[in-house]
């Protein structure tokens, strides 16, 4: 009883709401009377929720955009939005196996995160936005958006939250991409394959990965994402290397010129702008930095750590200079991490309004809880050469000698064969991080980013610390 009368009382705010700022009565009665009172089955709910999604995306298109609004007409976009919200969250809690098994055919398809969640546009309307929906938002700055890619973390979080959705999509994440199997034999036949954005090298016994970004010293954006995960994925298929090395290229900033720089974390300006997709998050994430974490799966091997096996190998870092935010996070995954003794890692999350990938899973593993909870909640830098440093780096030198150490590091893994370092590193991680406590916590990940990535407290803070509104693309 109580339930059906939250559910009216909900329906007279958002009616008054819609009627305040002046739009149709008639369609507005009509999506009041759309919302569905309980769930059914998938086949019927798909029908009938889809609809009740479309009457609102149609009252909220007749809205100005969000910067003409006025009050009444923000308030009432608020009330359209967060009642889709709420009944797409109910929707996946009843129907996520059916829509994944719909879109996987029943899990015998392994699909990545970034198509699922345009197919999925498809096979529930309304579910989440079309890909048209996301283009057009994509076109104004982050602070001018509704935020409608929020659908997709909903969609998220309710597959990530399920055992046996999530390990599918974990699983499919691990693959190597397409685009890595066909560049191999250019790697194979050349040793080099040059990707605009990163690129693979094969030294010796050794794949190196670099990172080139260098007008936003490394940081890592849209533009990235696509060349730093087939780079990695070609380091992984190279037959003829034993480990794999991840370094920043040189900039050309007059701070730092002729000097490489490990990481910048995400580019910052490219957020405050709304040219970082949502989803982007999730891939990076479950993608190259987890492929680094795990290896590559096999399509007909589990890659939880109890019941199947992946094809990994050990991971060098050279840090340089710096590894701010998703610098950071990547250095927890490294096997062995090597450092300038000017450098420094540090994750501004709070600043920048968002959640440091998956550094609240892992970095406690390293300096501990409090000072973790420093570092994330409240800034907290960690120079490479301090003892908290030294919990995460392994080996600090002279700032030009970081290529001389790395190659150090290779002879020594690689002298006397790598025959134990995978199955040294699977037990290491099967105590620490394993497939299940990863999924979980990517669950979680999925939903809170989504809210943070648009929250008018990202766009404060990007302004107040970043600068950003100043700042050029």
């Amino acid at each position: 009883m109580a339930v059906i009368e939250a559910d009216f009382l909900q329906r007279e705010e958002d009616k008054r709401a819609l009627l305040a700022a002046g739009m149709d009565a008639a369609r507005t009665q009509a999506w009041i009377a759309a919302r569905p009172a309980a769930l059914s089955s998938f086949g019927a709910d798909r029908i009938s929720w889809s609809r009740y999604w479309e009457l609102g995306r149609q009252l909220l298109a007749s809205l100005p955009r969000r910067p003409e609004r006025s009050e009444a007409e923000q308030m009432a976009a608020m009330r359209l939005l967060k009642a889709g919200r709420e009944t797409r969250q109910r929707f996946m809690a009843a129907h996520a196996l059916d829509v994944y098994s719909a879109l996987t055919d029943n899990m015998r398809r392994f699909e990545r995160v970034e198509r699922l969640v345009t197919t999925a546009a498809t096979l529930v309307p309304g579910l989440v936005p079309t890909p048209e929906d996301v283009a057009a938002e994509a076109q104004y700055r982050q602070g001018e958006k509704d935020g409608i890619e929020i659908d997709q973390g909903i969609f998220c979080h309710a597959v990530l939250a399920r055992p046996d959705t999530g390990t599918h999509l974990c699983h499919a994440m691990l693959l190597p991409r397409i685009e890595a199997r066909r560049r191999l034999p250019e790697l194979e036949a050349a040793g080099k394959v040059d990707l605009g954005h990163a690129e693979v090298e094969r030294m010796g016994k050794a794949s190196y990965v670099t990172l080139k970004n260098p007008r936003y010293l490394n940081a890592e954006d849209d533009f990235t994402m696509d060349p730093l995960e087939i780079a990695v994925d070609l380091a992984l298929l190279d037959p003829q290397t034993q480990v794999c090395v991840m370094r920043g290229g040189f900039v050309d900033h007059p701070k730092y010129k002729g000097r490489r720089i490990f990481q910048a974390g995400i580019n910052l300006t490219h957020i405050y702008n709304g040219k970082i997709p949502y989803i982007w998050y999730v891939r990076r994430d479950l993608g190259w930095v987890n492929k680094v974490m795990r290896g590559h799966a096999s399509e007909t091997i589990s890659p939880d750590e109890a019941t199947g096996e992946t094809h990994e190998k050990l991971w060098i870092a050279q840090l340089d200079t710096f590894a701010i935010g998703g610098g950071c996070q990547a250095l927890l995954v490294m096997d062995y991490n090597i450092a300038g003794a000017d450098s420094y890692m540090t994750l501004p999350a709070r600043k920048e309004g968002i959640i440091p990938g998956m550094a609240n899973l892992r970095l406690w593993r390293f300096v501990g809880d409090r000072i973790a909870r420093q570092a994330i909640l409240y800034e907290r830098g960690l120079p490479c050469a301090s003892p908290e440093g030294r919990m995460i780096i392994d080996r600090v030198v002279p700032p030009d000698q970081t290529d001389a150490a790395v190659a150090e590091a290779v002879e020594g893994l690689t002298s006397s064969g790598v025959v134990s370092a995978r199955g040294n590193r699977v037990a290491i991680r099967a105590s620490q991080e394993p497939l299940d406590l990863f999924r979980r916590y990517a669950a979680v990940y999925a939903r809170e980013q989504a809210w943070c990535h648009f929250s008018p407290a990202l766009i404060a803070n990007l302004e107040r610390h970043w600068n950003a509104a100043q700042r050029k693309m």
